[in-house]
């Protein structure tokens, strides 16, 4: 019988875990994509590259800077937004490089 040894960092699992579901949808993992190849994007400029409803977008975009993925910063009537959480550009680097089958 062998024994099995096993070492983990549960914070480590949560947070990713935590990461992955609040980026789980094609829209916000393209918005984490576009912003990870831009410093800032404005909610327009966003709307304009994804050719997505603002409102649609407006709520993928509150919904991730509730959750610490992203930041914001409002210049006049302008909203840009920005990466916060960084180590989910690992996961779309991840998503990238997987030559997954299904």
């Amino acid at each position: 019988m062998t024994t099995v040894t096993y070492q983990i960092n549960k914070e480590k699992l949560e947070k990713a875990a935590y990461i992955l579901k609040t980026v789980a949808h094609p829209t916000r993992l393209a918005i984490v994509d576009l912003l990870s190849q831009n410093e800032k994007l404005s909610v327009n400029e966003i709307c304009e590259v994804l050719q997505c409803e603002q409102s649609l977008l407006s709520h993928h975009l509150i919904n991730m800077k509730l959750k610490g993925i992203l930041r914001s910063e409002k210049d006049g009537l302008n909203v840009f937004y920005s990466l916060k959480e960084k180590d989910v550009i690992k996961l779309i680097e991840c998503i990238e490089h997987c030559d997954c089958n299904y």
